[in-house]
Order: structure tokens, then C-alpha cells, then sequence
């Protein structure tokens, strides 16, 4: 498999993603952060990102190190600046631990407000069994180089989209209709995947990637904003170095909500991740 542009490769725990995740135990089961201005789409802080974050907290919080399962609801928008994560232990197991944690900021007049609960069972991705039997298949799109990534089209407004910078996207052109005012109605998204920096994947960043790439509902011809009601992700096995491929379907858009179900593979053609999630399509 190709590799990502030429970047000097960062290692997981000096990445800019890392960083920005990093949560500071408060007393057992709270944590702070400083939720980055770098991973928003217009001001609202990306939901992959948040639920990055989230299972960071999890992952010291629980007795595994892995989330295997993790739901989330998205309650209000959340903003860059200081957030509280309050989590709490549900159930531990030998293979599997359960927990469920919410992300709260403050109010002009410095009351909590709830941006985003999650519940997540999280296991050991290095004990589980080589064995795969399955119908799924990579999804097949051209290299990266015959692919784009949104530094190939217009300069985007200043701050419009600080995430694209921290991350590597080179979308199949196959479903980029929506960028050239011809949308394909198809409803897919298809895109290499990577971090910016050069950072390999983990079980954590698989989190962001389910999230990572523009809107589906953009191929079936509606623009603007698309806000996550409910995401929740399977991830299956740790990654292997090199980028990843991320596919997005969307089959049904009825009464202003759509699904979007997403795969993610690895450079050794194994499916790391899915998710699916319900949004809301702000029809214009």
C-alpha cells in the first residue's frame, strides 16, 4: 500500500493528536481538558475528536485498555476551550470492563452544561484470536496519488476548518461530485486516512477516522452542516502501521436525519473499525 505524503512520521504519544487528547486526572474518575480550537469545523469541535477524548478517559478509568464498543449521544455543540469529563464504572470483567462517561463545559454564568455521554465496553485487542471469517471486502478506489485532498481545491475561509490541517484526507474522485456542483446522489465517501503529522493509528485515533471525512449527505446533493445525533463504533482489531481507507455509505435520508455507516481497513486489508451513526441533514 502507498504511503502517506511525505511528512516526518510522529510516534503515538508525541503526535499532535496526543497532545490534544490528553486528559489530567482531577481525583479518580474526573478529568480535565482544554478541548484544541485545531480540531473544529466552523467553531464546533468534531465528534470524533470528542469521542477520541472521551475514550482516553475511559481507557484510564477502566481496568482495559481498549475500547471494543463505544456509543455516544451528542447533546449540545461543543466549544474549544476548559471541559470536565466525569466517568463511571459499570461493570469489570476478565475480558470485558463497562463504563459510561459524560463531557461537560460551562455556561456564561459557570454552570455545567452536558456536551456528550458515552457508554463503552473496552477489552485487550493483543488477546483476541487470529481468526477472521467474513463476507466484507476493501473498499477498492484509486491510489492515493490519483486521489484528492482539500489542499487540491479552492483555499477554504480562514477557520472554516481548522481539522483539515491535522489530518490526511485524499478522497476518491469517484465522490467528489459535490465539489464540482455535480453531486452523484449516491450518497458515498471515500478516502485515504491518515494523521498529518505521520502518526500511525491506534484503537483510539480509529475513533476520529469514522468522523474525519465531508459529509455524505453532501454527495446526495445537501450542503451545510450535518450535526451527529448518536455514533457508535466497533473497533474490531488494532491497526497496522501505514494509512488507512475509510468508506461511507448512506442508504436513507427521511424526515431531515440519515444514517451513515463507515469501514475502516488497514495497510494489510483487515476491517479495523465500523461505525454507524444518525445525523441531521439541515435541508436548504
Amino acid at each position: 500500500m502507498p504511503e502517506a505524503a511525505s511528512v516526518t512520521r510522529a510516534r503515538i504519544g508525541d503526535s499532535e493528536f496526543d497532545r490534544d487528547t490528553a486528559v489530567t486526572r482531577r481525583e479518580p474518575g474526573v478529568y480535565d481538558i482544554d478541548l484544541s480550537a485545531g480540531w473544529t469545523i466552523i467553531s464546533a469541535v468534531n465528534g470524533g475528536y470528542l469521542l477520541a477524548v472521551l475514550g482516553r478517559a475511559l481507557a484510564d478509568a477502566l481496568p482495559h485498555p481498549d475500547p471494543f464498543t463505544i456509543s455516544a449521544h451528542y447533546l449540545t455543540a461543543s466549544q474549544p476551550g476548559p471541559a470536565v469529563i466525569r466517568t463511571d464504572v459499570v461493570r469489570t470483567g476478565r475480558t470485558l470492563s463497562t463504563g459510561q462517561a459524560s463531557l461537560f463545559q460551562y455556561d456564561e454564568q459557570g454552570a455545567e452544561v452536558e456536551r456528550i455521554r458515552v457508554l463503552a465496553s473496552y477489552g485487550d485487542l493483543d488477546s483476541l484470536p487470529d481468526d477472521v471469517r467474513t463476507a466484507a471486502k476493501p473498499p477498492v478506489f484509486p491510489p492515493m496519488e490519483q486521489c484528492f485532498g482539500p489542499e487540491d481545491g479552492p483555499a477554504p475561509v480562514e477557520g472554516s476548518s481548522a481539522i483539515t490541517e491535522r489530518l490526511m484526507l485524499k478522497l476518491d474522485p469517484a465522490t467528489l461530485g459535490w465539489a464540482l456542483g455535480a453531486p452523484s446522489g449516491k450518497g458515498e465517501m471515500r478516502s485515504w486516512f491518515g494523521l498529518a503529522d505521520g502518526r500511525d493509528a491506534d484503537p483510539l485515533s480509529l475513533l476520529l477516522a469514522v468522523d474525519a471525512l465531508p459529509p455524505t449527505a453532501f454527495e446526495i446533493g445537501i450542503k451545510g452542516w450535518v450535526p451527529t445525533v448518536e455514533l457508535t463504533v466497533h473497533v474490531r482489531c488494532r491497526p497496522a502501521p501505514g494509512p488507512l481507507r475509510v468508506s461511507i455509505t448512506t442508504r436513507n435520508l427521511a424526515g431531515g436525519f440519515l444514517e451513515e455507516d463507515a469501514e475502516v481497513w488497514d495497510s494489510a486489508d483487515r476491517l479495523v473499525a465500523q461505525s454507524r451513526q444518525l445525523a441531521r441533514a439541515k435541508l436548504v
